[in-house]
């Protein structure tokens, strides 16, 4: 049978919010959210590795302001010299690809997940989620 995650990853409809599987994948990504967001400023080693545990791909040489949001973590990447302002958030049901020297200004929301137009079946907790992709030398 295939799980949930699975069917995230394969932009099929899957069950986000009864399935413990994602429900604890988001939670862990909760958590080092919490530990970059509270992470001081002066502690840059700190942050990036705590960024370098969340996100599935990161290059060398980025910074995220705080605070950062995502859903999982694991389906966001990021290129070289990637700069994000205050208050990015990615709900990366899908992958999220940043190109190389990609800025990205205050305020900036990256959302994969889509939901069905049918009540009864978006009231299930079904949903789905469709890749971004950011090019390189990209300023938004």
């Amino acid at each position: 049978m295939t799980s949930e995650k699975d069917k995230m990853l394969a932009g099929l409809i899957y069950d986000a919010n009864y399935d413990q599987e994602l429900i604890d994948a988001r939670a862990d990504a909760k958590e080092l959210c919490y530990d970059f967001n509270h992470a001081r400023p002066s502690e840059k080693v700190k942050r990036q590795d705590i960024i370098r545990q969340l996100l599935g791909k990161t290059g060398e040489r980025f910074e995220i302001a705080g605070p950062f949001y995502c859903d999982y973590g694991f389906n966001i990447e990021i290129g070289e010299n990637f700069y994000a302002n205050h208050k990015l958030v990615i709900l990366d049901g899908a992958k999220v690809a940043f190109g190389d020297n990609v800025f990205v200004a205050p305020d900036c929301g990256f959302y994969t997940a889509g939901h069905p137009l049918d009540a009864d079946r978006r009231n299930k907790g079904l949903e789905y989620a469709k890749p971004i992709t950011v090019g390189n030398n990209v300023w938004i």
